[in-house]
């Protein structure tokens, strides 16, 4: 596995945003009948802004995959309201960093949780993957 570029530290957060629309509802996603932000649109918003914030930490051919998440989504949030996701690092044990996550809207916080991601080589993973559609069955890493 190659080096990593920067010090990943605890504290170190980065966002992302979304407006809620046609698209991410949870009537559009099937995860409800409602035109509300949907909970797999918030779960998604809330690990773009963990692998956003690890972004500048990887080395060449390195990324992160998500293997854990823990979330409560509190609030409904309806068409057109802006969504926040941050990502905070809570803990960092090797390769595995973890994460305090939250989203708002315009009115509070939404959702709140944790989220763990790994950080792998992007080639040995793929790799690994693949092999399990070949019939030899090697987990991937992570």
């Amino acid at each position: 596995m190659g080096t990593i570029n920067k010090q990943i530290t605890v504290g170190m957060s980065a966002s992302a945003a979304a407006i809620v629309g046609d698209s991410n509802t949870a009537a559009a996603m099937r995860s409800g009948s409602l035109p509300v932000f949907a909970t797999p649109s918030m779960i998604a918003l809330m690990e773009q802004a963990a692998c956003s914030c690890l972004e500048v930490c990887l080395g060449e051919g390195q990324t992160s995959v998500g293997t854990e998440i823990s979330v409560e989504h509190t609030a409904a949030s309806p068409p057109g309201a802006r969504i926040s996701a941050t990502a905070a690092i809570e803990s960092v044990q090797g390769r595995k960093v973890i994460f305090i996550v939250t989203a708002s809207d315009d009115t509070g916080e939404i959702g709140n949780g944790k989220h763990t991601r790994i950080i792998v080589d992007t080639e040995r993973f793929m790799k690994k993957a693949e092999s399990r559609s070949s019939g030899k069955c090697e987990a991937p890493e992570g």
